[in-house]
């Protein structure tokens, strides 16, 4: 089939990729002309594994292109994905749907024939319907868009795969509506391996993604509230949620207490949802998710505050050193990361941060230039007083105890150096064995 993405971000470029794997001809749109110039050229503008060698192999096979021409993008073909951003907007939770609405305003007026629009990008519920009137008034006479809504679940580090091999393609459709077969014959190759295709109306589909978002903040929340009273009494949350997790009906997925959440999905859903929730009378049932941003800010606190009492009360002039900038590991997205907001504010309490990431350095010193940025994980080390694990990368999770004693400054308050495991994803005995004081949210 032929084609097109509108948005070449981390969705649309990821999605564009994949299509063109499959076989398909593609052509990837976008205004930013840095960003096509880039993908154009086989660069990718983030960091996501396999997705490198995925472009670069289709654009050599002249399965994909990028142009920034929407006129192109009409001739090229008659289906259409749209994979913009729907950022948070300022002073709102709400989310911002400009962008989507401005691919269909500049799209209609330039087709012929029967074209069909599949919106990927996370909505606000009733965003497909008000796009499909859109679509009605600025198209010419003798051609129309059907708007349906294909959302995406892909995992930041795993994006390809989830891409290529879906755990479930949902597909929402107006009533009367002829999306189904072209949906089909796109996913063929995912349809072939039994993937779930679950054809739904457009507000159902427009709910799937924001709804499990919320549902995995919830249960990211719940073990870090349940981490709470653990530091309080003393348990240990980690065996804690093995044990819970055992139970089939809840299972130990996403049970991690820690840091919490962040990245450019889960905390703006959650805020959209609750939103859009008010906007249509219904504001009293996403009431819970305002708990569920609560706790998950409160463990970004909790592990400043943890530092702080482990260097004596104050943080001033201390030598800290922070292993993680991206929000979760194979990934360089730092967007509201607790890692970097970790970072800042101990350096706003007048510590002296150091922060090193495998990926994220760039984007991080974007977003937090006054902070140090070693090269390496010897430099980050060296003359540390506290060290926190804030993402957990796996060569952090294989950083050798033994070695890293001694990089750092030595014994500021307990004798021994100090290690503050945020994400619980270090080996406890083997660093207690190395002579550190060891210290992780929720245990105690």
């Amino acid at each position: 089939m032929r084609m097109t993405v509108f948005g070449t971000g981390y969705l649309g470029a990821t999605h564009a990729a994949c299509m063109a794997e499959l076989g398909h001809d593609v052509l990837g749109v976008d205004v930013d002309e840095a960003k096509i110039k880039s993908l154009t050229e086989g660069k990718v503008p983030f960091f996501e594994p396999g997705l490198p060698e995925l472009l670069q192999r289709n654009l050599d096979s002249g399965r994909l292109g990028f142009t920034t021409d929407y006129e192109e993008a009409a001739q090229f073909a008659n289906v259409h994905f749209i994979g913009v951003g729907t950022p948070q907007k300022k002073g709102s939770y709400a989310a911002d749907t400009t962008y989507v609405r401005a691919v269909v305003e500049s799209l209609a007026p330039l087709i012929e024939g029967e074209h069909l629009v599949l919106g990927k990008s996370t909505v606000p519920v009733g965003t497909a319907a008000q796009l499909q009137a859109l679509a009605d008034e600025n198209t010419n006479d003798g051609a129309s868009i059907e708007v349906a809504w294909n959302p995406e679940f892909l995992r930041e580090g795993h994006a390809v795969k989830d891409t290529l091999r879906p755990d479930r393609i949902v597909l929402g459709l107006q009533e009367g509506g002829n999306a189904e077969a072209l949906a089909r014959e796109v996913y063929a190759d995912a349809l072939q391996q039994d993937t779930p295709f679950l054809v739904v109306d457009l507000p159902t589909a427009e709910l799937v993604k924001v709804s499990a978002n919320a549902f995995l903040a919830t249960k990211i929340s719940f073990i870090n509230a349940v981490s709470e009273v653990c530091e309080t009494v003393g348990a240990d949350v980690t065996a804690l949620a093995d044990a819970i997790g055992l139970d089939e009906r809840i299972g130990r997925k996403f049970l991690g207490a820690g840091l919490g959440f962040g990245g450019g999905c889960l905390p703006k859903d959650i805020r959209a949802f609750m939103a859009r929730a008010g906007e249509l009378g219904a504001d009293q049932a996403m009431s819970f998710l305002r708990e569920v941003d609560a706790i998950n800010m409160r463990r970004r606190e909790k592990m400043v505050e943890l530092a702080r009492q482990e260097l004596g009360g104050s943080l001033l002039g201390r030598n800290v050193t922070v292993l993680g900038a991206a929000f979760k590991p194979n990934s360089d997205d730092v967007r509201d990361s607790p890692a970097l907001n970790v970072a800042g504010s101990l350096s706003l309490s007048g510590a002296a941060v150091t922060v090193f990431d495998p990926e994220a350095m760039t984007n991080a010193q974007r977003l937090f230039p006054t902070l140090n940025y070693a090269e390496s994980i010897e430099e980050a080390l060296r003359g540390a007083e506290i060290v926190l694990v804030a993402t957990e990368w796996k060569e952090f999770q294989e950083l050798d105890p033994e070695w890293a004693r001694t990089l750092v400054a030595g014994e500021p308050v307990h004798g021994k150096p100090i290690v503050i495991d945020g994400r619980n994803c270090l080996n406890t005995e083997a660093w207690k064995s190395a002579g550190w004081e060891f210290r992780a949210l929720g245990r105690g």
